[in-house]
């Protein structure tokens, strides 16, 4: 690794070279087409050197740590030599660097005088890449050939012209290719501002400083990453949990499970004992099961670590081939998304041994996927989709979040307005639920849940969803949350959804989605009361639970804790706890056993 030469110039270069890669963010942020990117903002962007190593990433998802570096290296095995300037390249496929065929990279080299230095590098979830499901993301699909269009390493631009063949092959193929190529060129509105700054930089220092100050940045990350890991305990832990199903074996538990052993200043993820790959299209690439543990793994070290290359050299993840992290041709994969925030959980689980300090209980199980499509009274397309997520588990300082995003995901929410005016649909709901959260010293964040109505005359419903058998784990004597839970038309019918599926409606159709409670952290009875009561005011624990949970009674009149009577119950509880008999658990090696299949 090189050492720093000019330190001040090495950080000015850092933050401008970061910089880059947020404003190339924004600038997909301001100029896309699709709900799924300008609201739920599914997106990254990144820069890379010449040799296709990642310097930066810019704002947005972190489950797409380890998918720009695999994609590129996908490009530059194919082309070798012949990357020119001018050139553009575009991908999707997963078995060929890419995560789900609805994640298209687009790739821009940046040549200085006839030598390259740079890629610019982005990567944004398009609502539609054809297959048997409008929205390209159903979880029952059980086989890659269902899930759309599959675009191997191409150049979507060959010296600055236009592949025209393939802008025909990409629109008679999707469902709205006016949404998908505006969305493409988003992307590369972006790589084409990256590569405006970067010259603006090298034209500044000279092509050799920057290529000097790029290695600098990511030789930075591998120290500074390396220094944080050493302040970690050394050891080995595992953790299992369990995805209900993959939505096409219902009721067919799946097995994850991750040993984790940090020595020294590396860390090492091995999921060998996951289980094999499955029918339904939840498999993970080896790329977004990486990204699973670099998230957890960056979330108890120091902020301010670059995410790049350097960062990367010092966490190993393996992953045999053939299994749910790893998957192999022809699994499907469109779904994927499931697997790889349960992954965070499970990498969780296992490092709240190392650094019980640092480690937060299970969040809501990642975020929901829905999309809802079809065609109005015209034929014309219409296509939504939404993921959505909201809570965290409890933190071992501090409940878990109330409405935010999953740590994995980083996402926005949709506008309900917005939706409303350009999508057959009608929010009806959109509110917090009581009693849902795992109960804890600190509890779980407070789920919530959606009523979506439809207002064409027919369509498809796709939902992807879990933690309804295997509910979010608390840990060090906090409870789980409460299971996820889907309703067709709850004022009418009131008929049960699986937690997978995908299904015809028609207008009036109601759908009711509500997330999962995210896991407590310590004994609720350990909680202050005035949190209780804090909670209670706020419609988030009703009386009931604020007795059974958390042994807190409350004056509803007066809005006062009881505190003698609060002692009393609480005394009640603990004498109870110690006749006892926990019930034998699926689970193993977990910090504090709280959860169970139900």
């Amino acid at each position: 690794m090189s050492e720093i030469r000019d330190p001040i110039a090495f950080e000015l270069f850092k933050n401008a070279i970061f910089s880059i890669a947020d404003e190339m963010a924004l600038t997909v942020f301001r100029t896309t087409y699709s709900g799924v990117l300008k609201d739920n903002m599914d997106y990254s962007t990144a820069f890379a050197d010449a040799d296709g190593k990642l310097v930066a990433q810019g704002l947005t998802l972190p489950g797409h740590l380890g998918s720009i570096p695999t994609a590129l290296e996908a490009v530059m095995r194919h082309y070798g030599n012949d990357i020119r300037a001018g050139d553009v390249f575009i991908m999707n496929d997963p078995f060929d660097g890419g995560m789900h065929l609805p994640d298209i990279f687009v790739f821009k080299p940046i040549f200085d005088n006839g030598e390259r230095l740079a890629f610019a590098a982005t990567v944004c979830h398009h609502t539609d890449v054809g297959g048997r499901v409008a929205g390209s993301n159903a979880s029952d699909s059980t086989e890659i050939y269902a899930e759309g269009l599959r675009i191997p390493p191409l150049k979507m631009y060959e010296e600055g012209k236009r592949n025209e063949t393939l802008f025909a092959f990409i629109e008679k193929n999707v469902r709205l290719p006016v949404k998908v190529f505006g969305d493409l060129r988003a992307q590369l509105a972006a790589c084409h501002i990256a590569e405006k700054q970067f010259k603006e930089l090298v034209a500044r220092h000279g092509a050799p400083t920057v290529k000097l100050y790029m290695q600098d940045v990511i030789d930075y990350a591998e120290r500074v990453t390396r220094a944080a890991l050493r302040e970690l305990p050394d050891g080995t832990v595992s953790f299992e949990d369990w995805i209900d199903d993959d939505g096409v074996e219902y009721g067919k538990p799946i097995r994850l499970f991750v040993t984790i052993t940090k020595k020294g200043d590396e860390l090492t993820a091995d999921w060998t004992g996951t289980s094999p790959q499955v029918k339904g299209a939840i498999n993970n690439t080896l790329s977004y099961t990486k990204a699973a543990v670099y998230t957890a793994v960056r979330s108890v070290l120091p902020p301010g670590i670059p995410n790049n290359e350097g960062t990367f050299r010092a966490i190993k993840v393996h992953a045999p081939p053939g299994t749910i992290a790893n998957l192999v041709l022809p699994a499907a994969c469109a779904a994927r998304g499931l697997t790889g925030f349960r992954m965070v959980d499970c990498c969780f689980g296992a490092m709240a041994m190392l650094v019980p300090d640092k480690v937060f209980a299970a969040s809501d199980g990642g975020n929901t996927g829905i999309s809802i499509g079809g065609y109005d009274a015209n034929r014309t397309p219409f296509i939504y989709v939404d993921f959505t997520c909201g809570a965290w588990g409890g933190r071992p300082w501090a409940d878990g979040l109330d409405g935010n995003s999953n740590i994995f995901a980083n996402m926005a929410s949709h506008s309900i307005e917005v939706t409303e005016a350009e999508q057959p649909l009608q929010i009806l709901a959109y509110e917090f639920m009581a009693d849902r959260a795992g109960p804890g010293k600190f509890r779980g964040g407070t789920p919530f849940r959606r009523d979506y109505r439809f207002l064409e005359g027919e369509g498809t419903l796709q939902v992807r969803s879990d933690r309804r058998a295997f509910r979010p784990y608390g840990l060090y004597g906090g409870e789980p949350g409460k299971p996820s839970n889907n309703v067709l038309n709850p004022d009418g019918e009131s008929r049960q959804l699986p937690a997978k599926f995908t299904m015809a409606i028609t207008r009036g159709d109601v759908l009711r989605h509500e997330l999962a409670g995210p896991g407590g952290w310590g004994d609720p009875l350990a909680r202050d009361p005035a949190a209780v009561l804090r909670d209670m005011r706020n419609e988030l624990v009703s009386a009931q639970a604020a007795r059974a949970d958390y042994g807190v009674v409350v004056d509803t009149v007066a809005w006062r804790v009881d505190a003698a009577a609060t002692a009393e119950l609480r005394a009640k509880i603990r004498a109870a706890r110690k006749n006892y008999q926990a019930p034998k658990v699926a689970w193993r090696d977990a910090p504090k056993l709280s959860t169970a299949a139900e």
